[in-house]
């Protein structure tokens, strides 16, 4: 593993036991798991898919998922996290593969073709992110769709504008537009749009910075 990605693992492993605190990072309540779940049963095929969930967490996502009736597989760079998200999934009935593994270039373990490839606030923490998005749409099968919930995050104690220390800042620190994002796509994809996500039930919080997820289609 390269040295800043392992600077960048230790970090977030650091993060993994009080992550799922946040409210949509754990999704304990009730009601932000139900919004959660709404939301990505509107992005998802209708029909069973097999989806990669990059940069996969404590696998909240990857969990309503495979309740939904996908097949899930989880990457995510920190081994702590992946702990978590093992647990996590197999407490509740779930056989998912989860792996430890850098989400801006999949491992070849973790499959290379997908209905959907997913990620949720992962751009932001990557060093390249428009060659991340290229490999990205290169592990589609044809008509599959890239689900990215992303957002600019400008206002004070968001949370996400987290550095590792001694390591230079990411192109897209603090987050991305949503049309830079749109922009950064268009070559790559047939068609984009963005959903902008402001419902603080998605949150457990009324939430002030741009919120957003990209629906783009190879």
């Amino acid at each position: 593993m390269p040295e800043n990605s392992a600077s960048i693992a230790s970090f977030w492993d650091a993060h993994a036991a009080s992550f799922d605190e946040e409210a949509d990072h754990g999704l304990r309540d009730p009601g932000v798991r139900a919004a959660w779940a709404e939301r990505l049963r509107s992005w998802m095929p209708a029909t069973s898919s097999d989806v990669l969930d990059l940069g996969c967490g404590t696998g909240s996502l990857s969990l309503l998922l495979a309740e939904q009736g996908h097949r899930p597989v989880g990457v995510d760079l920190a081994p702590l996290m992946v702990e978590q998200a093992r647990r996590k999934l197999t407490e509740a009935g779930f056989d998912v593969p989860t792996m430890v593994g850098d989400a801006s270039d999949p491992p070849a373990r973790a499959g290379t073709s997908f209905d959907v490839v997913l990620s949720r606030h992962l751009l932001w923490t990557l060093p390249d992110p428009q060659e991340a998005l290229r490999r990205w749409i290169g592990l589609l099968r044809p008509g599959g769709r890239l689900v990215l919930v992303e957002g600019r995050w400008t206002s004070a104690g968001s949370g996400q504008e987290r550095s590792c220390e001694g390591e230079p800042p990411m192109p897209w620190t603090g987050g991305v537009e949503a049309e830079r994002l749109l922009a950064a796509l268009r070559p790559l994809v047939v068609t984009a749009r963005a959903v902008p996500l402001p419902d603080p039930a998605l949150w457990g919080r009324a939430v002030q910075d741009e919120r957003y997820a990209v629906v783009a289609f190879a």
